[in-house]
């Protein structure tokens, strides 16, 4: 099963999930003071462990694009973990990340209205074949936000490159679906500050709806 850190008010109509791993949970600490600071409401979040990043929260499979590790396709199974936690009908849920995380917040409301919005920080939007899936199936979500560092296209890797361009059809797309949604780009590359580029997107989102 998965394990499930809680953080904030567990009374709180207002419930955040985030897929997490070591690393990302290690600087959750600072996006809950972030969150906390520009939040209006109170709220819960759960951070939602994985115990592979790259196959719990990939949509389907894909060659790795740095390294030996490639994609697996177990967003479905993680997404049924994370449904069984919304349970509660007087409560509303936002779903969200960073990097893949992010990615998988955006394909998880292609499958589900269970989530008011979505916060996507840096979400791996080069993830092949993504932006296509994104036009064939609506999101049926409330407001989505999105955000990029504005080096995080500067490298060779031609796959992880294409993020600036992706990002922006991210947008378009959603715009088209007429979701409301919001592009910030950010300085700096992707490890740069993820733990409060995190909390604004939950923060946009809490406060948007």
């Amino acid at each position: 099963d998965m394990e499930i850190v809680q953080y904030g008010n567990p009374e709180s109509p207002v419930v955040l999930l985030q897929p997490v791993d070591e690393r990302s949970l290690a600087m959750i600490e600072k996006e809950i003071a972030a969150i906390t600071k520009a939040a209006d409401d109170d709220y819960q979040l759960l951070a939602c462990k994985v115990e592979s990043w790259n196959r719990d929260l990939s949509p389907w499979k894909s060659p790795a694009v740095f390294g030996k590790d490639g994609f697996g396709n177990g967003a479905k199974a993680t997404l049924d973990e994370i449904l069984k936690l919304c349970f509660d009908r007087k409560k509303t849920y936002y779903i969200g990340g960073y990097s893949l995380a992010g990615l998988f917040a955006l394909w998880a409301a292609c499958q589900t209205d269970a989530f008011k919005g979505v916060a996507a920080a840096s979400p791996s939007v080069w993830f092949p074949g993504f932006t296509e899936y994104l036009r064939d199936h609506p999101m049926q979500t409330g407001a989505v936000f999105l955000s990029l560092g504005d080096r995080e296209d500067k490298t060779r890797n031609p796959v992880m490159a294409s993020v600036g361009a992706k990002i922006r059809q991210t947008h378009d797309i959603l715009q088209a679906q007429n979701i409301p949604c919001i592009l910030e780009w950010n300085p700096g590359s992707h490890f740069k500050d993820a733990d409060i580029r995190t909390a604004k997107a939950f923060s946009w989102i809490m406060n948007k709806t």
